[in-house]
């Protein structure tokens, strides 16, 4: 017997342990102190009411005979196929319903794609990233390289000629710094994968923070795009259902490689190897695309991208260098006083009890850069940003 011994090269995940540990002690020493957490990734406020009837809805269906579901299409009942591709029309995306699979959330298949990869294949990824990019290619032994993301260029690296990989990531509006790459961007993306035979797996978590017609909210929305890239999409910040989980990825039946339809691949790795979201969670998930569903979860996003200009106004108010903010909840800062991200870590804590996340934990190019979310409550976000102004 052999374990997978790609196990022994992930670095420990110290990130959030590591803020654990440095609240739970600072609240011991000081518990009259009003801690306000900016650094967290989840959503605060609850459903959106249509969703919850419509749960509440397929949960009474699942008590009665007639209409009880047992084990349901791995890849998604057809009437949430059919409400997400009518949503991707409001882009002026035209997609089949069979190209999209219904999943328990963005994450899953992100990890769960390279299955239909071979080992072998060179990956390219942005450096600051999102960690589950580079945990599940160095459990699978690949071969990982980064994309040099900056202050320079935005936190928007572009492709490079020079550069052979197999497979890209991009994640746009990004996490951890907010950025989004317009669509001239894209396509030279789209450009580079199709001449060197790679494919794009696109995150697009975040796209219902896009407020501007200019900027994709799709790879798709770009020409070439379903002959090189797969797309991933999450209810979870879109809905709030990070703890509800549910997802859905688009891959196009035009991607092939090596003679071979990436499609029909996945089609097979999902029937084999996943068995579905439960329906109950795919009815809440239809009723997001309702006329009401609609609504009421944009009011949600404008909440949230309320408290994300009100962190950047903040910034900009204090002279200090930041991406993100006005089409992503996440707000990524330049350390002040040449501050490493660490340091400026325990210095908002200590100083203004005020929590966010080091840039250092999102990879080699985010130390001395700071992640804010505008997740929060309204008047702690408030709170904490007139503490921020008499600090600095």
């Amino acid at each position: 017997m052999n374990i997978n011994k790609n196990y022994l090269n992930l670095e420990d995940s110290y990130l959030f342990s590591t803020i654990a540990k440095k609240v739970n002690y600072f609240i011991k020493e000081n518990p009259d102190k009003d801690i306000i957490r900016l650094g967290i990734g989840d959503v605060t406020l609850p459903l959106a009411p249509v969703i919850v009837e419509a749960i509440k809805k397929a949960a009474d269906e699942m008590g009665v005979q007639a209409t009880f579901k047992g084990y349901g299409p791995e890849q998604g009942y057809e009437f949430l196929k059919e409400a997400i591709k009518k949503y991707y029309l409001t882009k002026s995306v035209n997609i089949d319903s069979d190209e999209i699979f219904i999943s328990d959330g963005a994450k899953s298949d992100l990890g769960n794609i390279l299955d239909i990869f071979g080992p072998d294949n060179t990956v390219l990824i942005p450096d600051p990233v999102y960690p589950v990019y580079v945990d599940t290619n160095v459990m699978a032994g690949r071969k990982i390289i980064f994309a040099d993301a900056n202050e320079s260029n935005g936190f928007l690296p572009l492709p490079d000629s020079n550069i052979q990989c197999d497979i890209i990531y991009i994640c746009s509006p990004n996490n951890p710094t907010g950025a989004v790459y317009s669509k001239e961007a894209l396509k030279k993306w789209i450009d580079y994968a199709i001449k060197n035979d790679a494919v794009i797996l696109y995150d697009a978590a975040y796209e219902c923070f896009i407020k501007s017609q200019e900027l994709p909210s799709s790879i798709f929305q770009i020409e070439g795009a379903k002959k090189c890239a797969i797309e991933f999409c999450s209810f979870s910040k879109t809905a709030g259902f990070t703890g509800t989980r549910c997802g859905y990825t688009v891959v196009p039946k035009a991607l092939e490689r090596q003679g071979a339809s990436l499609h029909k691949f996945w089609l097979r790795r999902q029937t084999t190897k996943f068995n579905g979201v439960p329906y109950i969670v795919q009815r809440g998930a239809e009723a997001v695309f309702s006329e009401l569903g609609q609504k009421q979860i944009k009011e949600n996003i404008a909440y949230y991208s309320e408290n994300a200009k009100i962190i950047a106004d903040t910034m900009d108010k204090k002279g200090i260098w930041y991406t993100g903010g006005k089409h992503s909840p996440y707000i990524w800062l330049k350390c002040p006083n040449n501050m490493t991200s660490w340091d400026f870590f325990d210095y908002l804590l200590n100083n203004i009890a005020v929590v966010g996340t080091p840039g250092a934990g999102f990879g080699r190019n985010g130390e001395g850069y700071f992640r804010l979310t505008s997740f929060g409550n309204r008047e702690k976000t408030i709170e904490a940003m007139n503490r921020f102004s008499k600090l600095f």
